[in-house]
């Protein structure tokens, strides 16, 4: 029986077969999207659009979410409407695709191709029409354009650095219909939106200072309602205008060494404008008594307190506990945490999961490498074990911090029940260690291929050559997505045959040929017989032998094959799996080759 495709089966299941959906339920589900709070992840989103393009169903753009059409691939952009499908693709979450990805970069130079572009200078209508593209433009074309640019920025989750010194000369032009900087109040500041996350201390110390004090105080008052990463926003906005104001006006003279303040009580801890009373760390360090914080540890720090500040509250907690923060506590530091260095971490007394947990909760800030390394190593070394929900809280990057013998001790039930993880940045070895691991906790699954290739993928970059022609050899569609494909071991992936790499890719075949510059691909393809790549392939991959290569194996010519992303009668349409991270999975697909590093992105010219 066929499968209706809906959001409660997106919920429900891990892999859905592109075999068991109609045309019709897919269009409706791709439509419905609009409407809908369902948020799909990047690997969701590119297997509906394979799937759209499979059913022959991508020409009614409009009427599908912007986020999707980032995943649309060239063929299903038509010249005669390229216009308009850009300008909506433009509305969509561009973080989607990794920064510096081929698919990324290659968006946004069709995009450029179709509207025109000549230059480095972008025209309103032209800007217009790039929406979100624009937060990859190379920081002279920032410079260049017309100011209007600036509405297109504010459209971008980040920008690089060289980005932030062009949206600041172009501020400080005052150009813009911001004018001055010097003229700015605190209408200006609010109406800069997401750019005053990017102004430096040259533009901010232009600013009035009343207009600084205001715009930190409205802050201040929206900080204890709002989300973590909108929190993390705010405190960076304090710290840059706390830093604007110290530049503007001398440090206040110790001379009294007294709270020049009412003394900070458990009765004000709460309050929202808290800090605006106690305008420095100084001020703060008088008026808060080592009672007052031992017994309203919790409640401050809700407060958006800066690095400053909370380095006074490190220095009165050595105070108040000379022979180390007992665990309770230890449970209670949020961001304050992460003021502590490794060798003050390697002290503390982390026996807990609970308290380990406590400490992983990213929405109290980011930890460094080295910190989270100790911190995770101290947990072992007391007796701990790294469960499943504690591996989601680690997360693959700081799993990757940890020590080869420290992997050694991750049980493969924790592995089974950690959901995905991003393990792109682990060394090869640690790759290997995880995938034989997770080859063991997803044993069960072996004999579906579907099931356990949902599984195990985000895991493969530590494969042997073995593994994964037995998976190309399953006879079911996995249709492996390029960023894994990309992913493998190097000196595995080039053990595998023309036939192999055909079978793992599927239906995304097609993007081989985007990738050809990739240096793993190259090196395969030298070791292939070009014969091969072009009757089995069909994709335009040049530079093989002239002889079958060592790992090559000719097979007859198939012009049908996967030359096309969109089946013919004569071929079935492969298996499409819909990969559904469960609901307790923290990271997403792997999206970065870690062993070429991230492509830059075009300049218009």
């Amino acid at each position: 029986p066929q499968r209706r495709l809906s959001a409660s089966v997106l919920q429900g299941f891990q892999c859905i077969p592109a075999s068991d959906l109609p045309a019709a339920d897919i269009l409706a589900f791709a439509q419905g999207l609009q409407n809908k709070t369902v948020e799909l992840s990047s690997a969701q989103l590119s297997c509906l659009a394979r799937l759209l393009a499979a059913k022959n169903l991508t020409d009614d753009f409009g009427r599908y979410p912007p986020d999707l059409l980032l995943f649309f691939g060239s063929a299903e952009v038509r010249s005669g409407t390229c216009k308009a499908f850009y300008a909506r693709a433009s509305r969509g979450n561009l973080d989607l695709l990794p920064r510096g990805s081929a698919q990324r970069t290659g968006l946004l130079r069709r995009a450029l191709t179709c509207l025109g572009v000549r230059s480095s200078r972008l025209h309103p209508e032209q800007l217009g029409s790039l929406g979100t593209l624009v937060c990859d433009m190379e920081p002279e074309t920032i410079v260049a354009s017309d100011p209007g640019i600036l509405e297109n920025l504010k459209l971008c989750p980040a920008l690089t650095g060289a980005q932030r010194d062009a949206l600041n000369a172009v501020l400080l032009e005052g150009d813009t219909v911001y004018r001055d900087p010097s003229s700015w109040d605190l209408w200006t500041l609010q109406n800069l939106g997401p750019l005053v996350l990017s102004l430096n201390q040259t533009t901010l110390s232009l600013v009035a200072k009343a207009a600084r004090e205001a715009f930190s105080r409205s802050i201040a008052a929206a900080y204890g309602s709002q989300g973590r990463s909108q929190r993390e926003k705010s405190l960076t906005l304090l710290r840059a205008f706390a830093a604007a104001s110290a530049s503007s006006h001398p440090r206040l003279k110790r001379s009294a060494d007294c709270c020049l303040s009412a003394p900070i009580t458990a009765s004000t801890v709460s309050d929202p404008l808290l800090l605006i009373g106690y305008d420095t760390s100084e001020q703060f360090d008088l008026c808060l008594s080592n009672e007052v914080l031992k017994a309203n540890l919790e409640p401050l720090l809700e407060q958006p307190l800066t690095v400053e500040y909370l380095r006074v509250m490190k220095k009165k907690l050595e105070q108040i506990y000379p022979s180390g923060i007992p665990e309770e506590q230890l449970k209670l530091l949020g961001p304050l945490s992460r003021q502590y260095t490794a060798e003050e971490i390697s002290l503390w007394l982390v026996t807990s999961s609970d308290t380990l947990s406590a400490l992983l909760d990213p929405s109290d800030g980011k930890w460094e490498a080295p910190q989270v390394r100790q911190l995770l190593s101290r947990y072992l070394a007391l007796g701990g074990t790294l469960t499943g929900p504690l591996l989601r809280k680690v997360g693959g990057r700081n799993l990757c911090n940890l020590q080869e013998e420290q992997i050694n001790q991750i049980s493969p039930e924790a592995i089974r029940t950690a959901g995905q993880l991003n393990i792109s940045s682990c060394s090869q070895t640690k790759k290997d260690q995880l995938y034989r691991k997770a080859q063991e906790a997803f044993a069960g699954q072996a004999g579906t291929t579907e099931a356990y290739y949902c599984r195990i993928w985000p895991y493969l970059g530590g494969a042997p050559a073995k593994d994964l022609k037995d998976l190309a050899k399953t006879g079911v569609a996995i249709d492996m997505d390029m960023d894994t494909f990309l992913a493998l071991n190097p000196d595995e992936l080039q053990k595998l045959s023309v036939t192999d790499v055909k079978n793992l890719l599927g239906k995304n075949l097609p993007y081989l040929k985007e990738a050809e510059n990739e240096t793993s691909v190259m090196r395969w393809v030298k070791r292939q017989s070009q014969r091969e790549l072009d009757c089995t392939l069909g994709i335009g991959l040049q530079g093989g032998t002239g002889d079958p290569g060592p790992a090559g194996t000719t097979t007859p010519p198939h012009p049908t094959a996967s030359a096309s992303i969109t089946p013919t009668a004569t071929v079935p349409a492969p298996t499409t799996l819909l990969t559904v991270p469960t609901p307790t999975a923290i990271s997403s697909h792997p999206t970065t080759n870690s062993s070429t590093g991230p492509h830059k992105a075009p300049t218009p010219s």
